[in-house]
C-alpha cells in the first residue's frame, strides 16, 4: 500500500496533528470475495503505530486457510513518517514464515525471514546500498502531505516510495488521475484521491516470475486515498489491480476516523 524518502531534520512536530483510524477491508476477485482484514493507525504528536490483520474468506476460504498480520512504528520529524520498525506474518495451511525490519533514519539496520528462504541463483541479490533511505511497506502506504493548505490535491498525488519487504527491494510511485466520491458501509463518506501506482522492482525478486513482469508492465492500478481526521496522513481506501482472472478489488467497508485531542504537560 506508500510516503517518501526520509529527510531528518530535528524539530518539535505540530501537536494537533492527532488522529486515529479503525478501519475493516474486503478483498474481491471478479466480484468474488476471497479475503477480510482490519487495519488500525494511530497517529500521535511525535510517534505512530500502526497494525493489520486478515485472512482468507468466502470461496478461497474452502480451499486455503491463509492469514496474516503485520504491524509497523516509527517517529513524526519534522511532519515526515521515519519508521522504525516492521514486523509480518502470514501462515498458509501448515506454513508459516515471519520477517521482521528494523530501521534507523530510513535505512536498515537489521533484518531477518523465518525460517531462512533458500538459496535463488536467479534472484537478483540485495546490496547494502539497497537498503538505505527506504520505507517499510506500511509506513509506505501511508501518505504524508506536506504545508497546511489542502489535503485532497493532485499534487498530494505525484509521489513516490523507495520500499523494502525483508526480501524485495522495489519502487513505488504514484501520479494524479481524478477525484471521486467514496462511501463507506460504516465511517467515512466524502471525497478520495485517485492516483495511478506504478510497481518498479530494483531487487530481490526472480525476473522470470509472472507475477513480478505483470506488475512491472500493469499501467492501469489505482488506488483510492482519503485521510485520517485531525492529521495530515492520508491511506487507502480502496485499491484496483486488474488481473488476467479480473479484476482485484481491495475496499473498506467500515472507515472510522477521528481526531484525538494532544497531549498538553501538566503544570503545577
Amino acid at each position: 500500500m506508500l510516503a517518501l524518502t526520509v529527510a531528518l531534520l530535528t524539530a518539535v512536530p505540530r501537536a494537533d496533528a492527532q488522529g486515529r483510524l479503525d478501519a475493516e477491508y474486503e478483498a474481491t476477485l471478479a466480484g468474488i470475495p476471497i479475503g477480510k482484514g482490519t487495519w488500525v493507525i494511530e497517529i500521535g504528536d511525535d510517534q505512530y503505530g500502526a497494525a493489520a490483520q486478515g485472512g482468507t474468506a468466502g470461496l478461497l476460504k474452502s480451499f486455503s486457510q491463509g492469514s496474516g498480520q503485520g504491524s509497523a512504528q516509527g517517529r513524526i520529524v519534522n511532519g515526515a513518517l521515519v519508521g522504525q520498525s516492521y514486523q509480518a506474518s502470514t501462515t498458509a495451511g501448515k506454513k508459516s514464515e515471519q520477517i521482521h525490519i528494523t530501521l534507523a533514519n530510513g535505512n536498515v539496520k537489521e533484518f531477518g525471514i523465518d525460517p531462512t528462504p533458500p538459496v535463488d541463483p536467479d534472484r537478483i541479490p540485495v546490496t547494502e546500498a539497497h537498503k538505505h533511505g527506504v520505507y517499510d511497506p506500511m509506513t509506505a502506504s501511508l501518505l504524508r502531505v506536506p504545508g497546511n493548505g489542502e489535503l485532497l490535491t493532485p499534487e498530494a498525488c505525484r509521489a513516490g516510495a523507495p520500499v523494502f519487504d525483508g526480501r524485495m527491494r522495489y519502487e513505488l510511485k504514484l501520479d494524479f488521475k481524478r477525484m471521486e466520491n467514496v462511501k463507506a458501509d460504516k465511517g467515512y463518506r466524502g471525497p478520495a484521491l485517485v492516483c495511478a501506482i506504478y510497481f518498479t522492482p530494483v531487487a530481490g525478486y526472480i525476473p522470470d516470475r509472472p507475477v513480478i513482469k505483470y506488475l512491472a508492465n500493469a499501467r492501469n492500478l489505482e488506488i483510492y486515498f482519503v485521510p485520517i481526521a485531525g492529521t495530515r496522513v492520508l491511506v487507502p481506501f480502496k485499491l484496483v489491480i486488474p488481473t488476467p482472472f479480473g479484476t482485484g478489488v481491495l475496499q473498506a467497508t467500515s472507515f472510522v476516523t477521528q481526531a484525538t485531542p494532544p497531549h498538553v504537560a501538566k503544570t503545577q
